[in-house]
């Protein structure tokens, strides 16, 4: 007779807390013996990686356009767009690497990001406080130019179920678009959120959170989102204020050394955030109400009591985890940094768990002093590319490029390096993988824009 099959002792079971949905869902995440079929093809792509080189026959150089301020692939991976610091859009071809088109005022000022709605429509964003929706099938004209931002709009997120564009700038705002009315005058909008120092803003895959991050360390995290709901100031539920790894609060100016140079949250302009304000108990257990809002001072390895800057936000594609980039408030260090999310019920009331937790660190070299260094996941979240210096690295969970939850450390453990690839002859600032091609491009401070993939 066949063998009784034992299952795993670390693996629950269907009769485990949680029951059979429960059990059910950690198969699918990974977490077990049973894992989904499509990984086995994430591992033959991830492997394709460790053959990658500069192409140097498809290095795009734009010499004239300025700094290459952020790179962004079409969906089905066909087109690739430059934003360059000269108020120039550049588009390519990634296989070919042949020029397409050149928008050449699309902006009157730097362009500082660009976001695909699907493989036709995508949007821009720029110092001139404006953001411009296109059409690839007629790039002759903007379809149109939208209003809102009172400074330097930094950041553009999409939410693909209710079509609503979703923008933040320097000037604290989080604004929402409607493009199911757009017109050539532009969309119907409407502030959601402000705060201030804000740097960066992200949208969860299934944009039930919002991430924020801040120029004074803070990490503003926005649960159980509804983007239809404008954020008044004091109308959103506070979760209590802590670090990612105690649970210690953000109580007085002087509490977090360099980092509280003043609170994120305006709390009827009473700066900090007080005891008062954040004592009040979670109330994710049982379902939390919309919107509740959790600061947090994401710990980084050596800044302590130093404060730092959270300067490029990143979330994994199967929204697992967050990645950050910081550096310290002196600019003399900068670390990538790798936080997982906890869900769940809190440890107890009044000392509610923390969303994030710290599980993977490196330090990174300390060039281009005050440049954002702009990093991200591989499609398959197994790897992250980051600006090294005149290069960028590719890094691992381990060696062999696990999915993370497959190698989550008990503690905080280094990123692994996989392969170190230089191919500019400046500081390179931003790095976009292809979403479905094995190939990264990368940008750098001189404009030039380099191409990566397999050579055999």
């Amino acid at each position: 007779p066949e063998p009784a099959r034992h299952s795993d002792p670390a693996e629950p079971g269907p009769g485990a807390p949680g029951g059979l949905f429960a059990w059910l869902r950690g198969r699918c995440l990974g977490r077990g013996a049973a894992v989904d079929p499509a990984r086995d093809t994430f591992g033959a792509m991830t492997g394709l990686y460790g053959a990658i080189q500069p192409a140097d026959s498809v290095s795009l150089s734009t010499r004239t356009h300025g700094a290459v301020f952020n790179l962004e692939y079409s969906p089905d991976g066909s087109v690739l767009t430059v934003a360059c610091e000269q108020t120039e859009v550049l588009l390519f071809d990634p296989i070919s690497s042949k020029h397409i088109k050149t928008l050449s005022e699309a902006h009157e000022d730097c362009v500082n990001n660009i976001r695909f709605l699907d493989n036709r429509l995508f949007a821009t964003c720029s110092d001139d406080t404006t953001i411009a929706l296109w059409d690839l099938r007629k790039l002759n004209t903007k379809v149109c130019t939208l209003h809102g931002h009172t400074s330097w709009v930094k950041n553009i997120e999409y939410d693909t179920n209710t079509r609503l564009l979703v923008t933040s700038g320097f000037d604290g705002n989080v604004i929402i678009w409607d493009t199911n009315r757009c017109t050539e005058d532009g969309c119907p909008h409407k502030k959601f959120f402000h705060t201030r120092f804000l740097m960066r803003m992200r949208l969860t895959p299934d944009c039930s959170k919002m991430l924020i991050s801040t120029s004074s360390g803070y990490l503003l995290i926005l649960h159980d989102l509804d983007l239809n709901k404008s954020l008044e100031v004091g109308s959103y539920p506070i979760l209590r204020a802590r670090r990612t790894t105690s649970s210690s609060d953000i109580t007085s100016s002087g509490s977090s050394g360099p980092r509280a140079v003043g609170s994120p949250c305006h709390q009827n302009n009473s700066g900090p955030l007080s005891e008062k304000t954040c004592s009040r108990p979670s109330q994710r257990e049982g379902g939390s109400p919309r919107n509740s809002l959790e600061v947090l001072t994401p710990e980084v390895p050596g800044e302590r009591d130093r404060g730092n800057c959270i300067t490029s936000l990143q979330l994994h594609p199967k929204g697992w985890a967050t990645l950050l980039r910081c550096s310290s408030n002196t600019d003399d260090q900068e670390w990538t940094c790798v936080y997982e999310f906890q869900e769940g019920a809190p440890v107890r009331a009044v000392s509610p768990r923390c969303s994030l937790r710290l599980t993977h660190c490196i330090e990174e070299a300390n060039v281009g002093r005050g440049y954002i260094k702009e990093l991200c996941f591989s499609p398959d979240g197994r790897m992250i590319s980051s600006p090294h210096g005149f290069g960028i690295r590719l890094l691992g969970f381990d060696a062999q490029c696990s999915e993370l939850v497959d190698c989550l450390p008990r503690q905080a453990s280094p990123l692994r390096e996989i392969r170190s690839l230089y191919s500019h002859n400046d500081v390179v600032l931003t790095t976009k993988f292809s979403p479905t091609h094995c190939q990264i491009a990368s940008g750098c401070l001189s404009g030039r824009v380099s191409l990566y993939q397999p050579k055999f």
